[in-house]
């Protein structure tokens, strides 16, 4: 994410592989030798072709560009590359359906076996009562299509104790409303989340300790857990069955990152310099993390990318989704 993200913010306000065990195989008996190399190598190819994640969505900031542009015909590459459902956001001047009717919208995502389960939605909704008739008209459009999740995406005007504080009974609150229309709500981190108040405490402990679990779930960008210097695998089983949904998200290696600093800056105080990548190009061991994710609760695999070098943001929308398509859990 970089500074425009704050910005736009600001204005809203597995089946997992088993590995091959070479003895279970060996116990079975087919009739000859042959047959019994035959067979172990066609389940060894099996396995290995297997992906452990079969179903693997985007975040459509990713591609928000395009998609402002050509919005169907960029939901259908998307579809194309592999992905089978997206995360929106509420672009400005218009909302998480895109300038269609909810309806409209998941009739045209269906035609080309797509499905929106999640979104992000303004922030404000969680701190301004006044919006609570807006986010309840928002929770029924959702609800009328078969989302599961509307998610709050940014709370990084949020200083002390107190005003996180405020934000978690809007969380509770915002959570009985999707709730009663069979929604769930949820929280997206970044990586201020992480920083910690003169107690010891962070807001992202302060969330996951202070709102319901039987209303709110928590969304874990990885690559802002792993920005923020945390170990998110520690973050899934801690607080397991808490994080339902994340973000796929690769970070620079400690060598081209550091060849980024070299030349580039931070915009402000707020944003260090984006570091996103390709997925499989960076440091985070998604084999391992995902696997983790899969055996603590998640159950939403969302891939976005913030930072396209020597490349377009369709282009790694491509790769990550080819990259996703031959993941194999460890």
């Amino acid at each position: 994410m970089n500074l425009d993200r704050r910005n736009f913010l600001r204005k809203a306000s597995l089946f997992a592989a088993t590995p091959l065990v070479i003895n279970e195989l060996a116990s079975c008996t087919p009739s000859s030798k042959s047959e019994e190399k035959k067979s172990d190598s066609t389940a060894t190819a099996k396995l290995a072709a297997e992906p452990s994640i079969r179903e693997f969505g985007i975040q459509l900031w990713t591609v928000k560009e395009d998609l402002a542009k050509d919005t169907k015909g960029v939901l259908k590459s998307l579809a194309d590359y592999g992905y089978s459902h997206v995360e929106s956001f509420a672009p400005e001047k218009s909302t998480i359906f895109w300038g269609m009717k909810p309806a409209d919208f998941k009739a045209y995502l269906d035609s080309i076996n797509l499905k929106m389960y999640s979104a992000h939605c303004n922030p404000a909704y969680s701190i301004d009562k006044k919006l609570e008739g807006e986010f309840s008209k928002l929770v029924d459009d959702a609800a009328s299509i078969g989302m599961k999740y509307l998610v709050n995406p940014f709370l990084g005007e949020l200083k002390t104790q107190d005003d996180w504080k405020k934000a978690i009974e809007g969380f509770n609150r915002q959570g009985e409303i999707c709730n009663k229309a069979g929604l769930r709500f949820g929280y997206h981190n970044h990586h201020f989340e992480f920083k910690k108040f003169t107690d010891g405490t962070t807001p992202q402990q302060m969330m996951l300790d202070g709102t319901d679990p039987k209303l709110v779930d928590f969304e874990l960008d990885l690559y802002w857990v792993v920005k923020a210097g945390e170990n998110p695998e520690e973050w899934l089983k801690k607080y397991s069955n808490r994080f339902k949904l994340v973000h796929v998200k690769d970070h620079f290696k400690d060598d081209k990152l550091k060849e980024v600093l070299a030349k580039e800056k931070p915009a402000d105080d707020f944003w260090p310099v984006g570091a996103s990548c390709d997925l499989g190009m960076g440091k985070i061991d998604f084999a391992k993390v995902l696997s983790t994710a899969k055996a603590n609760g998640v159950e939403y695999f969302i891939v976005e990318q913030e930072r396209f070098d020597g490349s377009t943001r369709m282009k790694s929308a491509e790769a990550d989704a080819n990259y996703m398509k031959k993941l194999i859990l460890v």
